[in-house]
């Protein structure tokens, strides 16, 4: 049983499939959606350079010997060994297990900032995504055909909190295309737009060396871009936010992008966790309290070989070896053999910042500018599951480059407009 279908839980499943002989064990992947989301591509999506349905892989067409049960985990029982889902439907199922893999990942880590959970938006989502560019739209329709000048500076700008890899490629992204965007828009262009990266630490990018977080920093400046580091966000309403020092931004738009943190349904497994709401799990990614039961990537707190004392980094790269080795693990279990220890080096890092730039170290090399850029693309290519989701990428990658971003916005994907609600706007 695996509880979770992103990087670790579906790389796992994969895993599984080909190690275990055929027949010999039944394997259940249980998932709220019906596809992995391949969040470094989020910022993609958000920007109008892929199309949304490009950036996930459908479970079903690549997990060939998993059974799929959507749905949501809504208890444990250790003792009996079941896990308890809420189907799609909302109908309880209660399914038995004879290993259980808990890779249920994480969700945005939010503060008790006034007004952040009314009027800020995440970006760890599909529907994120599509809300961030439908929002940068509105916002400038909406100041195309307002005169007071001060309330349109609430609509053209454009705040992001937290500068890590989402929050810096979220930003370079959507800015991007909100600058080739907003040549459609006559007034706003003339008034311009303000966007603002803040970010408690002493610099962005604490996850790469200084000396690349410093270009991606001038990268920003020089587009014009407002950087704003030792900085905090004390207030957001509904039409400014308000930051450490007594500066206030007139803005509609703030998107949180400021950490992580584990999936509320571990909290409902019954099992002990760190400080931190993770599961902690030995060097093998077994919960060492309970026979037969794993835990990888993000809600796991799985030790890290290269740096004594501390954890694995919240990943892909790091879910994705998990997943593989924890397979390997759970198969070697079932055959009576020894598990093996989790070691993984990070091979390297990728970041974009827009208009084909970005920063990147691959194998101790550092790169920046848009060598980086191609490297980077490259990796998600190769990263991607699936001919056919790679060539999708080629395909949209191609098209915004010699025709540009998509200006339109997609609406609310999946949500129907009720017939009685057509009717009125009809």
């Amino acid at each position: 049983m695996i509880a979770g279908g992103g990087f670790g839980g579906f790389y796992a499943a994969r895993a599984l499939e080909r190690t275990l002989p055929n027949q010999s064990a039944r394997v259940t992947l249980v998932n709220d959606a019906n596809f992995m989301l391949y969040t470094p591509l989020l910022p993609g999506a958000a920007g109008a350079t892929l199309d949304p349905r490009h950036v996930v892989v459908p479970l079903r067409a690549e997990l060939k010997r998993t059974e799929l049960v959507i749905g949501r985990v809504s208890g444990h029982d250790p003792a009996g060994r079941t896990l308890a889902v809420e189907r799609v439907d909302s109908s309880p199922l209660e399914l038995a297990y004879d290993q259980l893999l808990i890779a249920l990942g994480s969700v945005s880590r939010t503060l008790p900032i006034p007004g952040l959970a009314e009027h800020g938006i995440g970006l760890k989502s599909l529907a994120d995504a599509t809300a961030v560019r439908n929002q940068v739209l509105q916002c400038m329709d909406i100041a195309e055909s307002i005169d007071d000048p001060a309330r349109r500076r609430e609509y053209l700008g454009f705040v992001f909190v937290g500068a890590g890899y989402a929050g810096v490629e979220g930003l370079g992204e959507l800015q991007d295309f909100a600058a080739h965007a907003i040549e459609l828009y006559p007034r706003c262009r003339a008034d311009g737009m303000r966007w603002v990266l803040v970010e408690a630490r002493e610099r962005i990018m604490q996850e790469v060396p200084e000396s690349l977080s410093r270009f991606a920093q001038r990268e920003l400046l020089a587009r014009g871009i407002e950087v704003r580091t030792r900085t905090e966000l004390l207030a957001l309403s509904q039409s400014a936010a308000t930051l450490s020092g007594g500066e206030t931004i007139p803005t509609r738009t703030l998107v949180w992008t400021a950490g992580v943190k584990p999936s509320p349904a571990i909290a409902k497994l019954g099992l002990t966790r760190d400080s931190s709401g993770r599961l902690p799990v030995d060097r093998t990614l077994r919960v060492a309290e309970l026979p037969g039961v794993w835990a990888i990537g993000d809600c796991a707190a799985v030790p890290d070989s290269s740096r004594p004392g501390s954890l694995c980094p919240p990943t892909a790269q790091h879910a994705i070896r998990q997943g593989r080795l924890v397979a390997r693990n759970i198969a070697a279990t079932l055959q009576g053999r020894e598990a093996r220890p989790f070691t993984y080096r990070t091979k390297g890092v990728v970041a974009e910042l827009g208009r084909n730039k970005a920063v990147a170290i691959t194998f101790g090399v550092r790169w920046q500018g848009f060598p980086a850029w191609l490297i980077a693309r490259t990796y998600h290519l190769l990263l991607m599951p699936g001919i056919g989701r790679r060539l999708r990428l080629l395909v949209d990658w191609n098209v915004a480059l010699v025709f540009g971003r998509d200006t339109s916005a997609p609406g609310r994907l999946g949500t129907p407009t009720p017939l009685e609600a057509e009717q009125e706007q009809g």
